[in-house]
């Protein structure tokens, strides 16, 4: 992988040049970070999960129609993807209260919604991706009203499509938070799904007993990460119990 240009760097994901002109190599990282980064681990393992988890995602998003940036898993820790031009966005939608909206809005975790909510967030690290609302995403252009409609209708098909894959192993979705981008393809352009979709960029938890099965276990100190991704990834039916990667946990990183 030394021999091929990296193109991006980020907190769980190195993008490198690809085989082919328009693709790329996205390689998942074994970092696990919260709070902009201010909080950081490396749990050994986690990457290849994360890798597993999201192919398994964009595939399934693929062959009902929904546009993504995804062609193939490459190993254990790399995608092949389609090169798009990122749009500046985290696009969360939720469906019950926990988290920041929680905090903002004085509602009780756990509290299921009237209607998934769909919110916006600018990608900026030193603003620490500062909420935003439409106005904001056109009167800056960051992308046009058109844009903004393909985003949410993408944003609403895949919330109703993880709802029911979770909801079949027993698995509520609270919340979930994709990132999109124009695809080019000659002179025509359209908006894909991109990035990752994978216990990182979800709220999962365990219908049965609340048990948080996602990076909330690292945000708030709860232990077992590793073991939680694990626990997705096996009721998924991508992942045996010989498959599992060895990790030796949290390491704190200096």
């Amino acid at each position: 992988m030394n021999r091929r240009r990296r193109i991006y760097e980020g907190k769980g994901k190195i993008l490198y040049e690809g085989p082919e002109p328009g693709t790329l190599i996205q390689h998942f990282k074994d970092d696990a970070t919260a709070f902009n980064a201010k909080k950081h681990e490396i749990v050994d393992g986690k990457g290849v999960l994360n890798n597993r988890i999201s192919e398994y995602i964009f595939n399934h998003l693929n062959a009902i129609g929904i546009p993504t940036h995804f062609i193939r898993r490459m190993n254990m820790r790399e995608q092949l993807i389609r090169e798009v031009e990122i749009i500046p966005l985290e696009v969360v939608v939720r469906n019950v209260a926990a988290g920041s909206l929680s905090k903002r809005l004085g509602i009780e975790e756990g509290t299921q919604l009237p209607r998934s909510i769909i919110e916006f967030y600018y990608k900026n690290d030193a603003l620490d991706d500062p909420m935003v609302s439409e106005e904001h995403i056109t009167a800056f252009g960051w992308c046009s009203p058109q844009e903004m409609d393909d985003i949410m209708a993408l944003a609403i098909r895949v919330n109703d499509f993880l709802t029911g894959l979770f909801l079949g192993v027993g698995i509520r979705l609270v919340d979930f938070k994709i990132e999109c981008g124009r695809l080019w393809e000659g002179d025509m352009m359209r908006i894909v799904v991109a990035d990752e979709i994978s216990p990182d960029s979800c709220r999962l938890w365990d219908i049965q007993s609340n048990e948080k099965m996602d990076k909330d276990r690292f945000r708030r100190d709860l232990g077992g990460m590793l073991e939680a991704y694990q626990e997705v990834a096996r009721r998924l039916g991508i992942l045996n119990d010989n498959d599992r990667p060895n990790g030796t946990g949290p390491v704190l990183v200096k």
